[in-house]
């Protein structure tokens, strides 16, 4: 059983890892535009957090050395994500993503690492933070129910990436057999559920990837670029 579990968990880090670098070309094209046109920080700001408190999880709990350190890799991957939003995004949105991250990646994580050191101890301390852990990770795999909710009404998949979706479907099902394997409920929990949103996800994808909305929303997008670059050389030449 042992060897079982390593074996699925090396292989949940090598896809957990996948997960993460998935939106590289998504921030590809947003340095290369020094645009976040309408992409979210919400869903980067929330696995940051996400995965904070998983390398949390894993240093209290005896063997969480799997956890540890698929996640540690995660932090550094999306903290330059959030970074690249603060740095690229329009004013509004880069304030947005400001309070997002002072809100949450530091006062709610340093709120949960201060309360569980102080007022709760031993076993206790591992059955909190896995439940904090969970909810997060619900909020995680739910966070890209915004852009199903546009591929949906405009029949296009242009703001739902095909790898992001196909990883969160691999993501929550390897980890899902880990939880049973391990019995670890705070793991099995969100991860079920991703594994559930990231095949709805995929179908998704299916019915609109050949959609006219779809083959249209390139020639769209390259329009709007444009239009934003003569309004930001407007406005630059302004007094």
């Amino acid at each position: 059983m042992e060897a079982s579990l390593l074996f699925v968990g090396i292989v949940g880090n090598v896809i957990s890892v996948l997960v993460f670098a998935s939106p590289i070309n998504t921030f590809r094209r947003i340095v290369r535009n020094r645009s976040t046109e309408d992409f979210e920080p919400s869903p980067y700001v929330i696995t940051l957090l996400n995965s904070s408190l998983w390398v949390y999880y894993g240093i209290t709990k005896p063997g969480g050395l799997l956890i540890v350190t698929v996640n540690g890799v995660g932090v550094v991957m999306e903290a330059v994500y959030v970074a690249l939003f603060l740095l690229y995004a329009a004013p509004p949105l880069k304030a947005k993503t400001a309070v997002l991250v002072a809100a949450l990646d530091v006062g709610f994580f340093g709120a949960v690492a201060l309360v569980t050191r102080l007022a709760v101890h031993g076993s206790s301390r591992v059955v909190v933070i896995g439940l904090v852990c969970a909810f997060l990770n619900v909020l995680m795999y739910g966070s890209p129910l915004c852009a199903m909710q546009r591929s949906v009404i405009t029949r296009s998949v242009e703001y739902m990436p095909f790898l992001l979706s196909f990883f969160l479907f691999l993501n929550g099902g390897i980890w899902t057999l880990y939880a049973i394997l391990d019995k670890d409920i705070f793991i099995g929990i969100p991860n079920g559920i991703g594994f559930i949103l990231g095949t709805s996800q995929l179908i998704l994808y299916m019915i609109y990837m050949n959609s006219e909305a779809s083959n249209l929303s390139g020639e769209s997008y390259q329009e709007s670029q444009q239009q934003r670059l003569i309004v930001a050389n407007n406005e630059a030449n302004i007094p």
